[in-house]
């Protein structure tokens, strides 16, 4: 007769462990995705990978061509079906002419893809993406990828590196246009982060401006440790374009920028663009950060934030 106070195993707990990521596959994969490895005796050659990939092949016409039907077809499908896009705000954009950086807040990957179909035309056909040298192109494979489809250049986040900012304040020179994330990094929580300095900078060196824009709603779509899109509504709101003047250094810029940013959010939310403005005047607006508190907290916030959105046409003030 079985034993009743014998403990059960947990083999029959292995059907719910999660099945391996693409990316984790790919990562343990060896040939032909990575290089082999340098015998020993002989010196290593310098790493064509990370931060000294070169990308400028991804900007000749056969590259460009490829990207521009990729993502008018299988792009937008992708990002119809999964995001289903609100784009407020292009009208800010009409009075501006010539390259632009494009700085927005980071919820998950699902920003990229948002962000490169929802920029208006022309800007749109002439852009590419400030991404992550150390995840990104931290393979052959991934860098071409990124490289050919999004039209992605490598940027440290955690060193400065000159040859990543010659690249990032040629190309805008030369006329093209650049989606950047001053947090750095996708949010954890889905709240923002503290902006960083490199919008500002590169403003600085290219002499263009800068276009605050907030996404809102994509973090459950493709949020950090998650490995399959989910289904939700995002919205993009553009921002009145920000110049660098000479009143300005990095540090004020990029507190100009975050507020700017931080508007947008607070005029999404409650669809009423006077009393954002007025929020931002006396510094009084929400802020991307959220509460303060624990994890459930915050994420309690969080979904009660995006349940209040906005449903209806922008409110303006009654004259």
């Amino acid at each position: 007769m079985a034993d009743l106070n014998r403990r059960r195993p947990i083999s029959h707990l292995s059907a719910r462990r999660s099945k391996p990521s693409i990316t984790k596959v790919m990562r343990k994969v060896e040939f032909p995705l990575k290089a082999a490895e340098t015998p020993k005796g002989e010196v290593d050659l310098p790493s064509t990978l990370g931060a000294s990939y070169d990308t400028d092949w991804a900007r000749r016409y056969p590259a460009r061509l490829t990207r521009r039907l990729a993502l008018a077809s299988l792009g937008r499908g992708i990002i119809s079906y999964y995001a289903n896009p609100t784009i407020e705000g292009a009208d800010r954009l009409h009075d501006l002419e010539g390259p632009a950086i494009c700085a927005a807040n980071h919820q998950s990957h699902a920003d990229t893809l948002v962000m490169i179909t929802s920029v208006p035309e022309p800007w749109r056909h002439k852009l590419f993406v400030g991404a992550a040298a150390d995840y990104f192109f931290g393979s052959r494979f991934a860098a071409t990828l990124s490289s050919l489809f999004i039209g992605a250049i490598p940027i440290e986040r955690t060193s400065v590196n000159r040859n990543t900012i010659e690249k990032a304040v040629g190309l805008l020179k030369g006329g093209w246009s650049m989606v950047i994330y001053p947090e750095g990094g996708r949010s954890p929580d889905g709240w923002g982060q503290e902006f960083r300095p490199g919008a500002a900078f590169l403003a600085k060196q290219a002499g263009v401006p800068v276009v605050p824009v907030h996404i809102r709603c994509t973090y459950d779509i493709l949020r950090k440790g998650r490995n399959w899109p989910k289904r939700s509504k995002s919205i993009i709101n553009f921002g009145r374009p920000l110049i660098f003047t000479e009143d300005d250094n990095n540090r004020r810029f990029t507190k100009k920028l975050q507020e700017a940013v931080e508007s947008l959010a607070d005029e999404t939310a409650t669809g009423n663009w006077y009393t954002s403005r007025q929020r931002l005047h006396k510094s009084d607006n929400p802020g991307l950060q959220g509460p303060e508190g624990s994890a459930w907290r915050r994420r309690w916030a969080l979904t009660a934030e995006n349940d209040n959105g906005q449903t209806s046409k922008r409110e303006w003030p009654y004259i």
